[in-house]
């Protein structure tokens, strides 16, 4: 059985529990997802069902990937992803897997690519402590320091951490609690922040 689908981050809110508590939640557009492609262990060596998600229009969509989709009898998605699973072969190509593979609080992982800050110093993405702010510093408050010694061992370490590029990096939350859903309008709410800004892509898996 499959236990994970494709979803759009759209932004959070927060709901009160029974007790009168504040939850903060997630809204994640979770599905539907029809079934693309099937793999089988005999032909690739593994069983998984490709996945798609959103419609996108047909005259953005090469020639190949075009006949892939009508293989299946489903319209030109946006997202294809794969999801492993035992038995394949209990689904047809083009049966939508929506949110009711969840219930609430089922426990889920998900996975999306975070937000983009640009180039950041030491103190922002790794929280270095900086310089001295007085005492005669001039132009080293935020400074990473040392990176290595000069006679031994006459290098810098890899790894080492350095001023460079931070955020849009594949990040997955774990155990996010399931608070409500609606199979209606297809929407998973989530316990707590997920990666990514509104409008990105995530794939919901059941821990």
């Amino acid at each position: 059985m499959i236990t994970g689908l494709i979803g759009k981050k759209i932004g959070m809110t927060q709901l009160f529990g029974g007790n009168g508590e504040v939850i903060p939640v997630t809204i994640i557009q979770a599905g539907p997802c029809p079934v693309v492609q099937k793999k089988a262990r005999e032909s690739d060596g593994y069983e998984a069902l490709q996945l798609g998600f959103e419609d996108k229009k047909e005259n953005r969509v090469n020639k190949p990937r075009r006949g892939h989709f009508a293989k299946a009898g489903v319209g030109p998605k946006r997202v294809l992803k794969e999801f492993r699973v035992n038995g394949p072969d209990d689904y047809s190509l083009g049966d939508e897997i929506k949110v009711d593979i969840l219930k609430e609080e089922d426990r889920v992982n998900i996975t999306g690519i975070s937000k983009g800050k640009g180039f950041a110093g030491v103190m922002k993405k790794w929280g270095f402590a900086g310089g001295p702010a007085s005492h005669g510093a001039h132009k080293w408050h935020r400074r990473p320091g040392s990176i290595g010694s000069s006679a031994y061992p006459s290098r810098v370490f890899k790894g080492k951490k350095m001023p460079g590029r931070m955020g849009a990096e594949r990040v997955t939350c774990r155990n996010l609690k399931v608070v409500k859903i609606d199979l209606n309008q297809n929407l998973l709410l989530v316990k707590g922040a997920v990666p990514g800004s509104n409008g990105g892509y995530v794939l919901i898996v059941k821990s």
